[in-house]
């Protein structure tokens, strides 16, 4: 058989945790279809790999791309690191599903996410149709997606902070069922963020519930990864352990320096889930800062309604009092971004109505902006005056705790980011550009926290496994020919918090589907990437 093209002459890692093998590798019709010695005639193309690790095309477990995939289909930033599949739909927050009473709320909630095209019309109200949306523009990347427990409950009942009604409840569980039948991977939660933050855990509990019966995984963000965080793993873990679910913790931590140290306590306890028989692993991001929307910095009552109606309670006395109150207030069992961290420690990373302030700290803007005036009453102003509409970078992870979790064998890696390209602008988390070479450079060459071969095992059979996934993830005869070549030797990231829009050196070659997408180091603009749907 005439195969498409052959990588002769690298040194395969096949993605199980095995030592690598010198070995040449045939790919047709988008599939593996030999692993062994490979003759140069026998190939329409031959790739030489002297010197190169050839390995599956890493798995972020836990991204954003869904956010700006229409706007960027060649998804430059995560395809030069090597990564050919993303999990999206995190952290509660999806693209779908939309209800035609609610929209507007869901659109403002994640306009900071979503790059402004003329492919992205909000034409969709179901995941599957938004998944035809997005397979109809095309992508470089495949894409798993989760369905988001926050735009489930928009849907059902807007921003309002109530428990579900019977009929409510009902509503959310038939959008659960129709987004698993539509290929979902399972349900994701953001319980930081509104609606998820309203949601109690006897609501989550019962909602959960419609996973049992596919097996499908539940990805949550914390109700708290500070101050009450070991609390909040037990709130994760009780799902898990009520409906013999999957659960994965995403990109765990423990934030602010009062809390560091307890991500040991929390490993700990997932080692001790394992062995009661709850199927509990964790990702985590190879950075110090975390990143996300302004919003998060107030108290879950500021953001009842939507977005217009915590721009309302901006400018009111009393509700900025309240405000202040809270955030001030010592033990506060929701996310509390300012007191973990500190304004000096917090910097605008987007913000398109204010440029300029993007990688200051929100300590600089404050002083700038309300001079000689109580800071919190400096943010509110800032936060009315840009409509809520940036995004920020927090500085609260210890290095050790990071390296604590990065090291975990139940651990895997994942960017959290969203999906880029040097014209987008801004100065968003490096993540986004360097998470995958920062990992494999920083942690595993150079830090040996784990040799190669597991590390691999960690960004490639791992995740994809944790999915179901039945032929990627491993370098096989007849799995799909999702393939990354890196110089182990060269491989390391360039993006920075100041400059984050730096594609990493060492990943001359990324395939995807059998389609080259990645030429020596050049992105060759071909979307090969597949919507991928549970089994």
């Amino acid at each position: 058989m005439k195969m498409d093209l052959a990588i002769r002459n690298g040194f395969l890692f096949d993605g199980t945790g095995n030592p690598a093998v010198k070995a040449d590798m045939g790919i047709a019709d988008g599939r593996i279809v030999r692993i062994g010695r490979i003759d140069g005639t026998e190939a329409g193309r031959t790739l030489d790999a002297s010197g190169l690790a050839v390995c599956p095309g890493f798995v972020d477990m836990h991204n954003h791309g869904d956010n700006g995939i229409l706007a960027f289909p060649s998804a430059d930033s995560h395809i030069m690191q090597g990564v050919t599949t993303s999990v999206t739909g995190n952290c509660g927050e999806s693209m779908a599903p939309l209800d035609d009473g609610t929209i507007e709320l869901a659109r403002r909630y994640v306009a900071p996410f979503v790059p402004p095209c003329e492919a992205v019309d909000w034409s969709w109200r179901t995941s599957g149709e938004y998944m035809r949306a997005v397979a109809a523009v095309g992508t470089a990347q495949n894409l798993a997606f989760l369905v988001g427990q926050g735009t489930i409950r928009i849907a059902a009942k807007g921003f309002a902070s109530s428990r579900a009604s019977a009929a409510e409840m009902a509503h959310m569980k038939a959008l659960l069922r129709e987004a698993l039948a539509d290929g979902c991977f399972g349900l994701s939660s953001g319980l930081i963020y509104p609606p998820g933050s309203f949601t109690g855990t006897e609501e989550l509990l019962e909602l959960a519930g419609e996973l049992a019966p596919a097996g499908a995984l539940y990805a949550t963000h914390l109700r708290n990864e500070g101050n009450y965080l070991a609390e909040s793993m037990e709130e994760a873990l009780e799902l898990g352990r009520r409906w013999n679910i999957p659960v994965q913790l995403s990109h765990h931590k423990a934030l602010g320096r009062p809390n560091w140290g307890k991500v040991r306590h929390t490993l700990r306890m997932m080692e001790e889930a394992r062995a009661e028989g709850i199927d509990v692993c964790c990702d985590a991001y190879p950075y110090t800062a975390a990143s996300t929307t302004v919003t998060s910095l107030l108290p879950p009552f500021a953001l009842e309604g939507g977005v217009e109606e915590t721009l309302q309670r901006l400018r009111e006395p009393e509700a900025r009092r309240r405000m202040a109150e809270e955030i001030r207030r010592k033990g506060c069992q929701w996310e509390n971004w300012i007191a973990d961290a500190g304004l000096e420690n917090i910097v605008l990373s987007e913000c398109s109505l204010r440029p300029e302030v993007e990688g200051k700290t929100l300590r600089e803007i404050v002083g700038t902006h309300a001079a000689g005036a109580d800071p919190l009453d400096g943010l509110f102003d800032f936060l009315a005056e840009v409509r809520c509409l940036a995004k920020m970078v927090i500085f609260a992870i210890d290095e050790e705790d990071m390296k604590a979790v990065l090291a975990h064998p139940l651990s895997c890696i994942a960017s959290d980011a969203w999906v880029s390209a040097p014209s987008a602008g801004g100065r968003p988390h490096p993540r986004g550009y360097g998470t995958f070479p920062r990992f494999l450079r920083r942690y595993v060459l150079d830090g040996k926290l784990m040799t190669l071969q597991e590390g691999i095992r960690k960004i490639t059979s791992m995740p994809a496994f944790r999915l179901g996934l039945q032929d990627r993830g491993l370098l096989r005869e007849g799995f799909r020919a999702d393939v990354t070549l890196f110089d182990p030797y060269r491989i390391c990231d360039h993006a920075t918090f100041t400059d984050p829009h730096r594609f990493p050196e060492g990943i001359p070659w990324v395939i995807v589907n059998g389609a080259v997408v990645v030429e020596e180091g050049r992105l060759t603009g071909r979307l090969p990437g597949m919507i991928l749907r549970r089994a």
